[in-house]
């Protein structure tokens, strides 16, 4: 059963969190409970595919493993190759699945009668992955100094984020249960939760259906135009964004229902003044674990090993670096990776013009030029989108 694609999955997620409602409206949280429904719920989500349920098992032992092994060996020795080893071994079947499509050999080689890819494959292993890997990074940095195998698929296994975002963290995901909210915050979470799961259902099953159904699928059957272009663009990066911001709000809505608070997702990205701001809006939770544990550490790094003496070349590097990997990512297609590049020289262009304009000030600051960047920036942001889409290519 695929995670918030029919009523019957919302049915059974209610059903089940009748016991979890009962004890938060007390004041308590059924964390064992929880962990059981997790457990039945993933089993429902890999029910119609074993071989995925199997590798999911798989790529938990092996984290845990990987986690507890590198928190052991970082009380005792800090290296950065330790570190370096444990971050490439975590990714590790992330990288098989993304680069299997342009691999041959990773289709034709078989072990026990079963492709390789077919052995780390999973419904959600990106974001599973993202959990995964930011809890290495943080006992690199001493933030986390214990982990049971309890807490750890608490939180890894969490099923109402195991196929999508928002990306939590481990210490604040810990935080909200190790201190359950009392009566009235769980009221309070319990009608925003609700409100959440329906504001899903607005943006998911109606407004983003319309739009494809009536807006965007017209206009790429359509003959190439540039009223067909303007459409395809307008329609395709709002439908994404209902799509994807209605998945976030059912995420958000069931975990604030099972007493957690996950993180924000979206925060009205199409009202961004600049490509700066947008990021700082659209799939945030992405956006600031790649700025957190990709773009930071190299400038940190760059800087601190004075491998670069000019500041901003080193920002404009990370940037690159940044982006690059988030549209490999997304995937080993010419236009995931041409998005990434775009936005890297986007973030770049803007930074140099931020810079002049503090300067010589032609860029006033006032209600009109707000108005106008976000308009700009609306267009910049729908281009890009259009490009990740795969689309760009058969308006030309």
């Amino acid at each position: 059963m695929t995670p918030y694609a029919s009523f019957y999955f919302f049915v059974i997620v209610g059903i089940l969190l009748i016991p979890t409602i009962i004890a938060g409206l007390q004041g308590k949280m059924l964390r064992k409970y929880n962990a059981v429904v997790t457990l039945i719920m993933l089993a429902i989500i890999f029910s119609d595919k074993p071989k995925q349920a199997v590798a999911l098992a798989l790529f938990a032992i092996w984290q845990f493993i990987l986690i507890k092994g590198y928190l052991t060996l970082r009380q005792r020795d800090n290296k950065t190759s330790i570190f370096c080893a444990a971050v490439i071994l975590s990714i590790l079947p992330l990288i098989l699945v993304k680069i299997a499509p342009v691999v041959p050999a990773l289709k034709s080689t078989v072990f026990f009668d079963i492709p390789a890819i077919k052995l780390v494959v999973f419904l959600g292993i990106s974001y599973v992955t993202f959990r995964a890997v930011q809890m290495i990074f943080e006992i690199r940095d001493g933030l986390i100094k214990e982990i049971t195998l309890f807490k750890f698929w608490e939180f890894l296994l969490f099923f109402p984020a195991i196929s999508t975002g928002p990306i939590d963290r481990y210490r604040r995901f810990q935080k909200d249960v190790e201190k359950p909210p009392s009566a009235d915050e769980y009221k309070a979470m319990l009608y925003t939760g609700i409100n959440r799961i329906f504001q899903g259902f607005l943006y998911k099953f109606i407004i983003a259906y319309l739009i494809k159904t009536y807006i965007w699928d017209a206009a790429i059957s359509k003959q190439a135009t540039f009223a067909s272009f303007m459409t395809d663009m307008y329609s395709y990066s709002l439908y994404l964004f209902f799509d994807f911001a209605g998945y976030s709000a059912f995420v958000i809505g069931v975990s604030y229902m099972m007493g957690i608070k996950t993180p924000e997702n979206f925060n009205k990205p199409f009202l961004s003044r600049n490509i700066k701001d947008f990021w700082n809006r659209w799939h945030m939770t992405l956006s600031f674990w790649f700025r957190d544990f990709i773009y930071m550490r190299f400038v940190f790094f760059a800087t601190k090993k004075k491998l670069i003496k000019n500041r901003y070349t080193i920002s404009y590097i990370g940037a690159f670096l940044n982006f690059g990997i988030m549209g490999l990512w997304h995937g080993l297609t010419w236009y995931y990776i041409t998005y990434g590049l775009y936005h890297a020289i986007l973030f770049i262009a803007f930074d140099i013009f931020e810079r002049k304009n503090k300067k010589h000030k032609f860029w006033p600051n006032n209600k009109f030029t707000h108005v106008l960047g976000i308009i700009i920036t609306f267009h910049f942001v729908c281009l890009g989108l259009l490009l990740f889409s795969g689309n760009l290519g058969r308006h030309f």
